[in-house]
């Protein structure tokens, strides 16, 4: 998957499972690796130039683009999201607690915890930052709506007015930063706070807008550390992101690769690993619901029956996406048992008769080999990316492909990735491929694209998702009785409705499953996750990528 999947907001499951506790040795030169490249790690994404920012909240940051903030700064709760019915480990919470209506939530803070300064990690901390989440709305990117955050003693209290169920995972994974240092700070929401300090193993050593050099703390919390030293750097584009891992330059990384077989693990078989996993997000064409025959769903699901999947997932991802092949777009195996009894075993296939009649019925007609709408108009699209998006722009090209036989002309056109962004983000779009959040359930996907809540006039930033512009009560209805309901069966319920209008309204055709993968190589590091062992997805750039680190050991 291509370096612009760095910026998708991801998400796990958190309910709580026990985690062997560290050990309490210094993180001192004394017990770091020699081996290992001398104990250095170098990671690489293709994000360009970077800014010297290293705001752990924002993610326009370099700490996320990178995605060093997750070695500087920790969570209360590591997740994985691969194996989304996990239990979360304890990180910076030994315990948490919620209410049976998921109204309150308590977090025993570990008594060992403390800042890379010394001092200790409290309550304290934890209840400022999210009173620092709460009064600055660009802080709080997962939009969770906080209301009364106390602490005592070793605990945090933390109380909303509605349902958090389909939020656990995004407020016990909330990064925890220092009451001491942010407390000085006049507007954390545009600070680039230069000289980062947390709880994690590593501090920032130098940047430069190429690279950037994390070291080791004197001590960790949690004991030592093998990796002594980390050195990110962000290459120009996908091309010298690849060069570098082939001549190993760069160890880790996550970027795309039209034929990483030859490019990469040929290279070097033994060592060029790569692993691309699949939680439950997905990537799709999404639709502006406002713009002409685009509103109407017998139009977007003619398009999505004729869609090659497989012509995608082959020529267009060079197959490190995992396929989709369940209408309701959910990814499989992982949301298997979230499928609805009518779509278990269902599988999608180009349906080009099927297509036609769903048009035909709906009035569209062809004039010659040109689709005109119920009102004459012909029907015309234009399908935006930025350019170089290679997976998206040739996955573009195919369904454009796949369209014209049903009489529709459409083109491709490619922007800059900071004018796409604005575009999508503001509806001035026909059609784009897109990804979707993940979440512990498909309800975070959904709710993505489809939530009447997050719904804005064409012109206004729709920050959180909705891009499309999709206005269904029945959606949005059914959406809100999943967050909110208090038993299993209601939420089966609510979710079942979700797929049935996935499939039959087309907010958007899922494409793809949204792979949480990389490049890795063994050479001098091993303990990397795998299918074997997927304690974590392997991505530099995910929320786990700290808990990666720390399970890595020197190659013999």
């Amino acid at each position: 998957m291509s370096a612009h999947r760095k910026l998708r907001a991801l998400a796990a499951a958190t309910v709580v499972a026990a985690l062997a506790a560290g050990c309490s040795s210094a993180n001192s030169d004394a017990n770091r690796s020699s081996g290992g490249a001398s104990g250095v790690l170098t990671i690489g994404m293709p994000n360009g130039p970077q800014t010297n920012n290293s705001n752990p909240f924002l993610g326009t940051s370099a700490g996320a683009s990178l995605g060093y903030r997750y070695m500087i700064y920790e969570p209360l709760v590591m997740t994985n999201q691969v194996r989304p019915s996990e239990k979360g480990k304890p990180w910076l919470a030994s315990d948490w607690k919620w209410e049976a209506n998921f109204t309150k939530v308590t977090f025993t803070i570990d008594d060992r915890a403390k800042w890379s300064d010394g001092k200790k990690l409290t309550a304290e901390d934890v209840a400022f930052t999210f009173g620092l989440i709460k009064k600055f709305p660009a802080l709080n990117g997962n939009g969770v709506p906080y209301d009364g955050i106390t602490a005592e003693g070793d605990k945090v209290v933390l109380t909303f007015k509605d349902s958090q169920f389909v939020n656990q995972n995004k407020i016990a994974t909330t990064f925890v930063v220092p009451k001491h240092i942010w407390e000085k700070v006049e507007d954390p929401a545009t600070w680039p706070n230069r000289e980062p300090l947390g709880s994690g193993p590593y501090k920032l050593k130098t940047f430069t807008p190429q690279t950037t050099t994390l070291d080791t703390t004197a001590s960790y919390w949690k004991g030592k550390t093998q990796v002594k030293e980390l050195r990110f750097t962000s290459y120009n584009d996908n091309s010298a992101q690849t060069t570098a891992l082939a001549n190993g330059k760069a160890e880790w990384s996550f970027v795309f690769m039209p034929n990483y077989k030859q490019l990469y693990v040929a290279k070097d078989p033994k060592n060029n690993k790569l692993w691309f996993p699949s939680g439950l997000g997905i990537h799709g064409l999404w639709f502006n619901t406002t713009k002409g025959p685009l509103g109407d769903p017998a139009l977007r699901k003619a398009m999505a029956m004729v869609i090659d999947r497989k012509a995608i997932h082959v020529q267009a991802q060079a197959t490190l996406y995992p396929e989709i092949t369940n209408p309701t777009g959910i990814p499989l195996p992982a949301g298997e048992s979230f499928l609805a009894p009518e779509y278990k075993g269902v599988t999608i296939k180009p349906d080009l008769a099927g297509a036609k009649k769903v048009l035909d019925e709906a009035g569209y007609t062809l004039d010659g080999s040109v689709l005109k709408d119920p009102d004459g108009k012909a029907v015309k699209l234009t399908f935006t990316d930025p350019a170089g998006w290679n997976d998206y722009i040739t996955g573009l090209s195919i369904i454009k492909d796949n369209i014209k036989p049903l009489g529709i002309e459409a083109k491709v056109k490619t922007q800059t990735a900071e004018a796409w962004t604005s575009d999508v983000g503001n509806g001035n779009f026909d059609a784009t491929l897109h990804w979707t959040n993940s979440g512990a359930t498909p309800y975070d996907m959904y709710q993505n694209i489809m939530d009447g809540a997050l719904l804005q006039p064409i012109g206004k930033n729709a920050p959180l998702g909705n891009f499309g512009r999709f206005d269904s009560p029945e959606a949005t209805k059914a959406l809100k009785e999943y967050a909110n309901a208090t038993e299993d069966s209601a939420r089966t319920t609510a979710l079942n409705t979700l797929q049935k209008i996935m499939v039959d309204e087309v907010p958007m055709i899922p494409t793809a499953a949204a792979p949480i993968g990389a490049e890795y190589s063994t050479k001098n590091w091993v303990g990397w996750p795998t299918e074997a062992d997927p304690y974590g997805p392997p991505q530099p750039t995910q929320p786990n990528a700290l808990d990666v680190v720390l399970h890595l050991k020197p190659a013999k």
